[in-house]
């Protein structure tokens, strides 16, 4: 907590201080903006590479998820059975949502 005075020389130090850390704020935020632009930048072309590895390899990736769940099916089958639960319930939640919605519209 600051005591402030009456005084000339304390306005102009207190004016001073506020300029400069209004200066090294928009400084930083500059900065933060331009790493946040970076970042972005990096992650969409992540996001791109790994979207293009599945748009070529699209039959590969379908083939060996089914061959998992094959395998999941032969060595523990409440599992398959657990998934489909919880997918029917998600879909039975989402269901009730948009029925809701569209009520309140």
């Amino acid at each position: 907590m600051s005591i402030f005075y009456n005084n000339e020389n304390n306005i102009k130090i207190i004016y001073y201080n506020t300029v400069m850390n209004n200066e090294e704020l928009i400084k930083e935020n500059l900065l933060l903006r331009e790493e946040n632009e970076k970042l972005k930048q990096q992650l969409e072309n992540y996001n791109n590479s790994r979207k293009s590895y599945y748009e070529k390899n699209k039959e590969l990736v379908n083939q060996k998820a089914k061959e998992r769940m094959k395998k999941m099916a032969q060595e523990n089958p409440d599992k398959i059975k657990e998934y489909a639960k919880k997918a029917y319930l998600n879909k039975k939640s989402k269901l009730e949502q948009a029925k809701i919605e569209s009520q309140h519209i």
